[in-house]
């Protein structure tokens, strides 16, 4: 779906907030801990899907694939570079899930 819709500028990974309904897939998906979840008292299960480390992500798609709601996008690869999955990444993404899918502090 991404192909089909224009990335916003220098953006790996955008959220339709208007779609998701916070199930936190595509953080537990993320390999880079790119996401987290958020406390929102605004919305039906209190939290909603935020891009925490956008520089991160490396494109994989994950999230985008995993989403079923579709409110998750990924830039094409041929419209931004993405990084390297590194070391510190990896932990992140760990210290996310350990985290019940939320926020670190």
């Amino acid at each position: 779906m991404s192909s089909l819709m224009k990335a916003p500028a220098n953006t790996p990974v955008w959220v339709d907030e208007a779609r998701c309904k916070a199930c936190d897939k595509c953080v537990a998906y993320c390999p880079a801990g790119v996401l987290a979840m958020r406390q929102d008292p605004q919305t039906v299960l209190g939290a909603m899907i935020e891009v925490v480390t956008p520089e991160a992500c490396i494109g994989c798609n994950e999230c985008e694939l995993v989403c079923p709601d579709f409110a998750i996008y990924v830039a094409d690869k041929k419209e931004f570079k993405f990084a390297k999955l590194t070391d510190q990444a990896k932990e992140r993404a760990e210290a996310i899930v350990a985290n019940k899918y939320m926020k670190l502090a």
